[in-house]
């Protein structure tokens, strides 16, 4: 009989203390939350550190689990060391697209912005990918102050966190092909003030370009950068978690990087298949996850960091994410197969 015995979060952050960022992808309902949750309880109460927790899910996970309402309140500190933010992404959205529009009025010195412009700006709020730029932006105006330690990001489940990274690079191109255009205009404004015996002004439009780009290049750099953030991947022992896991692992290879590492959620205890008391549905289902959990061990291997078991209950409350940052970070379960 094999067995599959991970180290535990806690072995991973021992060997990389220099980690600032860590980053729990996948898809929904299979425990991303719960875990970002237990690592940032056992970072704030056992290794002291500073930690920001942070949510972008519209469906208020945290707030959920925590059972206190975080949802658009900022930085609310929930523990010594521990403080959590659930952004509300819609409200960000909008006040993106008012500060776009108090941008265009002072740096053209209008009255109003115009109609078709206007409109135009209201309708990207329709866009997925405003969603995704404003949960980005968040996450990097955070991280840009460097008030914690420790910033753990519980991320929506959009492409396992490489859709933000692919976009981040998108986007950063994006912008530097409109500073470009915008510098060709600045010179010819310049050539035009030095021929009409004028005093060129700066570019308010180019400095804010150049700002934005720099900024969206500075926070890349940080979360592709192996030695500072550490990506993890929540799964669960059956089929269609497996091969998700597997295409995560296709596409994080595609952008040249590699997951920290794999955590397995929701496993029932292998002494169900023995106990006289197991329910027949509960026998079939434990014996289902130990095929998938070999499977599990024979593609991932050592990329499991931690198993953490089914609950009796809900991981939900102080006493539960205290119990679930046992399983995931100090002892987490060692499974025979």
């Amino acid at each position: 009989m094999a067995e599959l015995r991970p180290p535990g979060l806690g072995a991973y952050l021992n060997r990389h203390p220099e980690v600032e960022i860590v980053i729990f992808a996948g898809k929904g309902g299979l425990g991303k939350t719960t875990s970002s949750s237990a690592l940032a309880y056992y970072a704030s109460q056992h290794l002291g550190k500073k930690t920001l927790l942070f949510s972008t899910d519209p469906q208020a996970s945290l707030s959920d689990i925590w059972e206190r309402n975080f949802y658009g309140q900022g930085e609310v500190e929930i523990l010594p060391n521990l403080y959590v933010v659930e952004i509300d992404a819609d409200r960000r959205v909008a006040d993106y697209q008012a500060s776009i529009k108090q941008k265009i009025k002072d740096m053209y010195g209008l009255d109003e912005v115009p109609k078709e412009i206007e409109e135009y700006i209201d309708s990207t709020s329709a866009e997925p990918a405003m969603y995704e730029s404003a949960t980005y932006d968040a996450m990097a105006e955070l991280v840009r102050k460097k008030e914690y330690n420790l910033y753990i990001f519980d991320m929506p489940p959009f492409g396992h966190g490489v859709r933000m990274i692919a976009m981040a690079d998108i986007l950063s191109k994006w912008v530097e092909k409109i500073t470009e255009a915008r510098s060709k205009v600045a010179e010819y404004d310049a050539v035009a003030a030095t021929l009409k015996g004028e005093k060129g002004r700066e570019d308010e439009v180019l400095a804010e370009l150049q700002d934005i780009h720099q900024q969206i290049k500075n926070f890349t750099d940080l979360i592709t950068n192996r030695k500072r953030t550490a990506f993890f991947m929540v799964l669960i022992p059956e089929k269609m978690a497996i091969v998700d896991t597997e295409r995560a692992l296709s596409m994080f290879a595609s952008l040249g990087m590699e997951m920290s590492g794999l955590v397995v959620n929701q496993v029932y205890p292998q002494s169900l298949l023995n106990d006289p008391q197991t329910s027949d549905y509960l026998r079939h289902r434990v014996a289902m996850q130990q095929q998938y959990l070999a499977e599990i061990a024979r593609k991932f291997g050592d990329r499991v960091q931690a198993v953490v078991p089914m609950f009796t209950r809900e991981p939900k409350g102080v006493d539960m994410i205290r119990q679930t940052a046992e399983a995931l970070v100090e002892a987490p379960l060692v499974v025979q197969y």
